[in-house]
């Protein structure tokens, strides 16, 4: 081999190296928090930054031991017995065979659609409609304490006991929802007793059927949607505002002043400055959608097009006492989360502006 092509192969793997390791001490002083110029601190310096960030992380370390029993530990236990057939009975290693039968489930499939139409119908319906209050909430009003408080009871009253009353309001005999139609000369629904699809409820007056497959949500898993914006709506309303009261005004009023309208003003400077907000907002809103149990729990246990991922997952757990079936189903569930909340970081650094 030519001498000065080995030097230069030797210098080109050493400077990569360096690169790494430059890359690599980047990465631990970012994660150990330490200041830029370290290097330059003196002695003394060093050992009372140290010193305090030992205090930080001391008085963080119950929430870390909390995290790591109650979280990560559950993790790697559910991890542990989904790799076995795991019952009251027998504990027997079988592998990666429940992961194989989960995607080969049509049950498991149907659970996903249905969990994939209420984030659908939760996540950008309920910021959109979220952000509206939020802005009208913002304008100098008489009485605003009192509207602020009013859209944020939903959210902190109990899940159970509020969507027992919606359950009520959605009976199909007596409840509220169906005598206000009958009131007003409209037909009445079965709502939580209806597996169709609203699309092909809403084409049947017009003679045109639909195949399953485009016939959209049931109209009971649409009526949980309903349920569910209108109990994470006043959360989501409080944010924004806090984002709202963030935003200068000086940058509402120059835009103003260059001619800009209010449509203008909102889209071309509001928007912009919340994404921070609305970033934090999809992330927060997904998991929750993923997650939720509650309501569907008591408002509609049983209807498989109601069944999400979590009721799949409860009902196989619990129900059929296939622990190593369900744990399999909440790792699918954990990875899924796992990945969107990574795409959503990716897409968060590219469209969010801070400042």
């Amino acid at each position: 081999m030519d001498p000065i092509a080995k030097r230069h192969g030797e210098g080109a793997e050493q400077e990569t190296r360096q690169g790494w390791a430059a890359r690599a001490r980047r990465s631990l002083r970012h994660w150990l928090e330490l200041p830029e110029e370290w290097h330059r601190l003196s002695p003394a310096a060093r050992r009372r930054f140290v010193r305090e960030s030992f205090q930080a992380y001391t008085f963080l370390l119950p929430a870390l031991v909390i995290i790591g029993v109650f979280h990560l530990f559950a993790i790697f236990y559910a991890a542990y017995i989904s790799l076995h057939d795991w019952s009251i009975l027998k504990e027997a290693y079988i592998g990666l065979a429940n992961y194989s039968k989960l995607l080969a489930d049509p049950e498991f499939r149907q659970s996903l659609l249905v969990t994939l139409w209420y984030v659908i119908g939760t996540v950008p319906v309920g910021l959109a409609l979220s952000l509206g209050v939020a802005v009208l909430l913002f304008r100098p009003l008489r009485g605003v304490g009192f509207y602020r408080t009013l859209f944020f009871l939903p959210y902190i009253t109990s899940l159970v006991a509020a969507a027992a009353v919606w359950q009520w309001m959605y009976n199909p005999d007596y409840g509220v929802l169906n005598l206000a139609l009958a009131r007003l000369g409209l037909p009445t629904q079965r709502w939580l007793l209806e597996p169709r699809g609203v699309f092909a409820l809403a084409l049947e007056p017009l003679g045109i059927a639909l195949p399953e497959w485009a016939a959209g949500p049931s109209l009971a898993l649409v009526s949980i949607i309903v349920m569910s914006i209108w109990s994470g709506l006043g959360f989501n309303v409080i944010v924004y505002l806090a984002g709202l009261g963030s935003i200068p005004r000086e940058l509402q009023e120059a835009a103003r002043v260059d001619g800009a309208g209010e449509w203008q003003v909102f889209r071309q400077v509001t928007m912009p400055l919340l994404s921070p907000t609305t970033f934090f907002l999809v992330i927060i809103a997904t998991i929750r959608a993923f997650q939720a149990f509650n309501q569907i729990y008591v408002m509609s246990p049983n209807d498989p097009t109601t069944r999400t991922l979590t009721m799949f997952i409860f009902q196989t757990f619990y129900g059929s006492s296939r622990a190593g079936y369900g744990a399999a189903a909440a790792m699918a569930l954990f990875v899924i989360l796992l990945l969107l909340t990574i795409a959503q970081m990716r897409l968060g650094q590219e469209k969010v502006h801070y400042g």
